[in-house]
């Protein structure tokens, strides 16, 4: 075979070859793609969240971010009762970040060390508003939770308690959210 031949055959291969990608690349883009299934925000059951911000200092929000905020904190106590409840960190969510996500996703591996698990039956939450920075870059709350918190180990139920519970929480925004920076559980003798 002469080099001219040579040359020529290796251009159609390198043709044949462009074809048969382009038309394998076609046929995929085409072909019907498995839907996974999407979950709504309407189908999922989020708990009351109800902000009070009155006389919030050093600055006041507006109603869009006071909505905005209780959406979203209803979202990451979502989020924390399904990783709680599965005993896995990916039910976490975008919600937390920083120091409350890291608190988390210890408790979380702390669960999967001994095989207990905890199910939160969430009855809603009452958010005061305490601080709001001047830049708008982070906002102090305290939240009155109303929990039923069940301990169980395997489907064995240890022990269930129903009791307020209160929370100091740090909250920042995102491009689109507010985040749970930091969510620290206090007693009444703190304040």
């Amino acid at each position: 075979m002469t080099s001219g031949a040579k040359v020529a055959k290796l251009r159609f291969v390198k043709a044949a070859s462009f074809v048969i990608a382009a038309c394998v690349l076609a046929v995929a883009q085409s072909s019907p793609q498995p839907q996974l299934p999407q979950i709504q925000l309407s189908q999922i059951h989020l708990p009351e969240v109800h902000l009070d911000a009155v006389g919030l200092a050093p600055r006041s929000i507006e109603q869009l971010t006071g909505t905005t905020i209780a959406r979203h904190y209803a979202l990451a106590w979502h989020d924390l009762a399904v990783s709680w409840e599965s005993s896995r960190a990916q039910g976490l969510g975008e919600e937390f970040v920083g120091l409350a996500k890291d608190r988390l996703m210890q408790r979380i591996a702390e669960q999967n060390q001994t095989g207990v698990h905890v199910r939160i039956v969430d009855h809603g939450h009452h958010l005061k508003a305490v601080f709001y920075s001047t830049d708008g870059a982070a906002m102090q709350l305290l939240d009155e939770a109303q929990l039923e918190i069940q301990t169980f180990d395997g489907n064995k139920l240890l022990d269930t308690q129903i009791a307020p519970h209160e929370y100091i929480v740090l909250m920042t925004p995102g491009a689109d959210r507010w985040y749970v920076r930091d969510l620290e559980e206090v007693s009444d003798k703190t304040f």
